[in-house]
């Protein structure tokens, strides 16, 4: 199975989350969690770095500060912070 390392063509950005941090991480997303059938995600590191997880692929990366990682719809996913980190989420549809 792959990952998807750019997001489609004809999406625009509909939202972004606040910037969380280690202690202020919501528990969701350290959980297995979706988006939506027609949503992507890009997930932003500003500093630090963050686990990434797709189980269901075995995949698992570590993001760091500057860096982006790709979230497909409907793919059950989580994210762990790997010590001190500051990152947020946008989401892109067609």
């Amino acid at each position: 199975m792959s990952v998807a390392t750019a997001l489609p063509e004809g999406l625009k950005p509909v939202r972004r989350t606040p910037t969380f941090t280690e202690a202020t991480i919501p528990k969701a997303l350290t959980k297995g969690h979706t988006t939506k059938s027609d949503t992507w995600g890009v997930i932003h590191v500003k500093s630090g770095r963050l686990r990434y997880t797709i189980p269901s692929k075995a995949f698992t990366i570590e993001i760091e500060a500057g860096d982006t990682a790709i979230i497909e719809p409907e793919i059950p996913h989580h994210v762990t912070p790997a010590g001190a980190v500051a990152f947020f989420v946008e989401f892109w549809r067609a």
